[in-house]
């Protein structure tokens, strides 16, 4: 029987380091757009003078439902941009977590956790391009029985993290 539910995934956003400098005009304002499925967060702008080594110690929820859509797999993506006040933000790298075994972990213990673990940031090239570390928990929600119910109840507790 294959495993079903939702659940609320949390990603802390902690730092990154040795990001490739593109901003030849002074230092790179770095921050992070993170994907998950058809959900996007942005985390705030590193501050000036942190360059390459930013620290954001941020937190994001994501809504997991899972299986979820067929053929898309569940995965985050975070996509390191430069702000730039003049020109379209530059993009200096992503990294790849794949997430779909914290989430069987949470369904089956009740909750999936991946401790501040450091991933690659890659060009498009796969040219490396840094690191960031992130932080990883996956806490599943039990169903409730009334469709209508759920749905609210579920958007109100989601909103008030």
């Amino acid at each position: 029987m294959a495993k079903m539910g939702k659940g609320i995934l949390e990603l802390n956003l902690f730092d990154a380091k040795g990001l490739k400098d593109t901003d030849f005009l002074g230092k790179i304002d770095p921050y992070v757009v993170m994907q998950y499925r058809n959900q996007e967060r942005k985390s705030s702008v590193a501050r000036a003078g942190q360059g390459s080594n930013p620290k954001w110690n941020e937190t994001f929820k994501f809504l997991v439902q899972y299986p979820g859509t067929a053929g898309i797999p569940h995965k985050i993506v975070l996509k390191v941009m430069d702000k730039d006040t003049f020109s379209a933000d530059d993009f200096l790298g992503e990294a790849t977590i794949h997430v779909e075994d914290l989430i069987l972990l949470g369904f089956e213990k009740g909750v999936g956790e991946m401790h501040p673990s450091k991933f690659n940031v890659v060009l498009n090239d796969q040219t490396y391009s840094g690191e960031i570390r992130v932080g990883l928990t996956f806490t599943p929600k039990v169903e409730v029985e009334v469709e209508g119910e759920e749905l609210g109840g579920w958007r109100d507790s989601f909103h008030h993290h």
